[in-house]
């Protein structure tokens, strides 16, 4: 799956775009200082995001939810039955603390309430993502949305 590849593709060939990632992120925009408008935070976002996932630390974090999706798709997750996977019952809370940790790690504190309020909307392709990957991109939306909006202020 990632053998010495950048994540963009690695996201790419899970059939995840950067596009759909931007659509999704500004379904939930707010106008704010710096980002006044849809165009400029459209701008903001695909800079704030290309800076995230430049980082390698990043990139791996998004790596193990891609693993733990294909390995969930397969039945193969330790301590869980297919069908736990499938349902993405509520005592799982795993894929929450990847997307949290993803959030945080990107945009603070701040980064976490931007990710609450991607995972619960679910917007775009949030919606159609499975149990662990829908938090970790909600959790990279989250990241590079707090940050889109605090550096927009000074940019």
């Amino acid at each position: 799956m990632g053998a010495g590849k950048e994540i963009r593709e690695v996201l790419i060939e899970a059939g995840i775009s950067i596009d759909e990632v931007v659509d999704a992120a500004l379904e939930l925009y707010v106008p704010h200082p710096g980002v006044e408008t849809r165009e400029r935070a459209q701008e903001v976002f695909r800079r704030e995001l290309d800076i995230a996932l430049s980082d390698p630390n990043l990139a791996l974090l998004i790596y193990a939810g891609l693993l733990l999706e294909e390995e969930g798709k397969r039945g193969r997750l330790p301590d869980m039955r297919s069908s736990d996977y499938e349902r993405d019952l509520t005592y799982l809370i795993a894929d929450e603390v990847i997307g949290m940790t993803i959030a945080k790690y990107i945009g603070g504190y701040k980064g976490i309430f931007d990710y609450v309020r991607y995972d619960k909307a679910k917007p775009g392709i949030l919606g159609v993502l499975g149990p662990f990957m829908d938090d970790v991109i909600a959790g990279l939306i989250g990241g590079v949305s707090a940050n889109m909006y605090t550096r927009a202020v000074f940019g």
